[in-house]
């Protein structure tokens, strides 16, 4: 009889082919595409979403094409086009021109070509209408106080600003438009956009920042403040691509072609208000350019919402990116807490390393891991989520091992088992309940982290969060936010079975 102990060095799976799976199995997500597809990207507010989709809708009966919505602000979409993770998406000429190019003035469209050109990009396709930025402010408060131009601030500077975090960082925003208006002073705090106009209409801020197509200036009965001084430049709309784009789609390019100038600011305002004020969703809004008169839409209810057809798709892309991270998280994070058990001298800086980690903003975290690795989308995402779980699991790992004690150590040796033997047949084993705590710990964890993997294009319940946020849509954030917390219920539920399983002492 053979007695010989089984080989556990075959069943290892290094990190390394944990990354090679989860891209593997990253084409399944809905939003991957095949190399021949048009890659159409949109930022995170109403107007870009539908005209994201719009775009798409134009451009599929020519080819494939693909949206990939909300991925951010204009630094994550520059980024997107450059490295080719998108091919196009609408921008408007004024933040090309100020916010991507640093350009002075007003410039042509021939001047933000040339301007482009060694970036491998280009502008073209003016859609006809001109978005421009704007401050807007209650209009009862603004008869109270006489206010109908920007320069008027100057006298009013204990008004609250609520703006938006994009505009508070743009040249072209508060920081260029305080200087010209000597507005210095005023301190604003930033919101996200979606939801100013509910701040303003509550009366908790005073004035916010708008787009003079946004459907909700009369909604919430906002007056928009002259430009007076004439800081904000125009922002005509805009298809900003790679160059090789029209060349490489041609009959997808022909359809957007065919869209230059046929969209007007009140066209673009009735397409906003089908999804902020009628609960259209945003391809429903975009049909509307097609279709003019559209379908009369009921109300939208909760249980329609939280069960529309997106739902097994975003499913499925949640749970790749928490569980496809996750394996990688073990591969690495229970050697590390090995290490960290074994050596005192590899302890403090392990953990410091996976402490410090945690401690990163997960935007912050995507956004850099864009720039590193040049691309958008599901691995990026992965690799934070990867590094996020990385800490419970090592420390767990180093808690459970350090928990052995010194006479089964002991007794190991005097069987003759060598330290490699005692860590596999009998440490490891005796830590798993500490072990797989932690590892239920990460996976609770990724479940949340993973709904800001959306704001990348990485898809999941966040997708639906994203939108709710962009369109103050309560039903809609519940519906991401409510799969995402059953779901973290539901990992834990079955780690503490496998927990149970695993412990002898609590069957």
């Amino acid at each position: 009889m053979n007695l010989s102990r089984p080989s556990y060095r075959r069943h290892r799976f290094p990190a390394s082919r944990c990354f090679a799976l989860l891209v593997a199995l990253s084409p399944c997500l809905g939003q991957a595409a095949a190399d021949d597809a048009l890659k159409i990207g949109s930022k995170r507010f109403t107007e870009s979403y539908i005209l994201g989709e719009l775009l798409t809708q134009a451009a599929s009966p020519r080819g494939p094409a693909i949206h990939r919505a909300g991925l951010g602000n204009t630094g994550i979409l520059h980024a997107a086009l450059r490295t080719g993770a998108i091919d196009v998406y609408p921008e408007y000429s004024g933040t090309i021109a100020r916010e991507i190019l640093k350009l002075d003035g007003d410039p042509g469209l021939s001047e933000i070509n040339r301007a482009l050109a060694p970036q491998g990009l280009a502008a073209s396709v003016s859609l006809g209408f001109n978005n421009s930025y704007a401050l807007g402010v209650r209009a009862d408060l603004a008869e109270k106080l006489g206010l109908r131009s920007i320069s008027d601030l100057a006298s009013h500077i204990t008004l609250r600003l609520g703006l938006s975090q994009e505009f508070l960082a743009r040249q072209d925003g508060w920081p260029g438009l305080s200087r010209r208006y000597g507005l210095a002073s005023m301190v604003p705090i930033g919101l996200d956009h979606g939801l100013a106009y509910e701040a303003l209409a509550g009366n908790r801020i005073d004035i916010i920042d708008t787009y003079s197509t946004d459907a909700k200036i009369a909604r919430y009965r906002i007056r928009i403040l002259a430009d007076d001084r004439g800081f904000f430049p125009r922002y005509d709309t805009l298809l900003l691509h790679r160059e090789e784009t029209p060349a490489r789609f041609p009959r997808q390019w022909q359809a957007l072609s065919a869209l230059e100038g046929r969209i007007d600011e009140q066209r673009m305002i009735r397409l906003n208000a089908a999804a902020e004020n009628e609960g259209r969703s945003f391809a429903q809004a975009a049909a509307l350019f097609f279709d003019e008169k559209g379908h009369s839409m009921p109300p939208r209810g909760f249980i329609e919402t939280l069960f529309a057809p997106d739902l097994l798709r975003l499913s499925l892309e949640h749970l790749l990116l928490v569980f496809g991270s996750l394996a990688a998280s073990i591969a690495v994070g229970v050697p590390l807490g090995v290490a960290a058990a074994k050596s005192h001298r590899l302890a403090q800086p392990i953990f410091a390393l996976v402490g410090a980690i945690q401690t990163i903003p997960s935007l912050a975290l995507l956004a850099f891991l864009i720039a590193l690795i040049g691309s958008i989308g599901t691995l990026p995402a992965a690799i934070a989520l990867f590094l996020y779980a990385l800490l419970p699991i090592v420390r767990n790992t180093h808690a459970g091992l350090l928990g052995v004690g010194d006479g089964l150590r002991q007794a190991a040796l005097a069987l003759g088992l060598t330290p490699r033997d005692q860590l596999v047949f009998i440490e490891l084993p005796l830590a798993r309940p500490s072990i797989l705590a932690g590892i239920k710990i990460s996976a609770v964890i990724n479940v949340g982290t993973a709904t800001v993997a959306a704001f990348i294009g990485a898809g999941g319940y966040g997708e639906r969060i994203a939108s709710g946020l962009a369109l103050n849509d309560n039903f809609l954030l519940l519906a991401g936010a409510i799969p995402a917390a059953a779901l973290a219920l539901l990992i834990q539920g079955l780690f503490e079975l496998l927990e149970r399983w695993s412990d002898p002492l609590r069957k």
